[in-house]
């Protein structure tokens, strides 16, 4: 059984301290549509945050 995973979409938003709510709220909500959420700071620019979906 091999797992693939792939980017649908990257965007650099304003950091929040609450945009961890909505990708934990996205990742609850929609892994049964094989859907995955996730959020890194930007590594140059830490007001700065990197969104991610990806298709499991």
């Amino acid at each position: 059984m091999e797992s693939k995973i792939e980017v649908i979409s990257t965007v650099k938003i304003q950091y929040s301290p609450d945009l961890y709510k909505v990708v934990d709220s996205l990742n609850r909500n929609l892994k049964d549509r094989e859907l995955m959420f996730g959020l890194a700071l930007d590594k140059d620019d830490q007001n700065k945050a990197i969104f991610t979906i990806y298709r499991t």
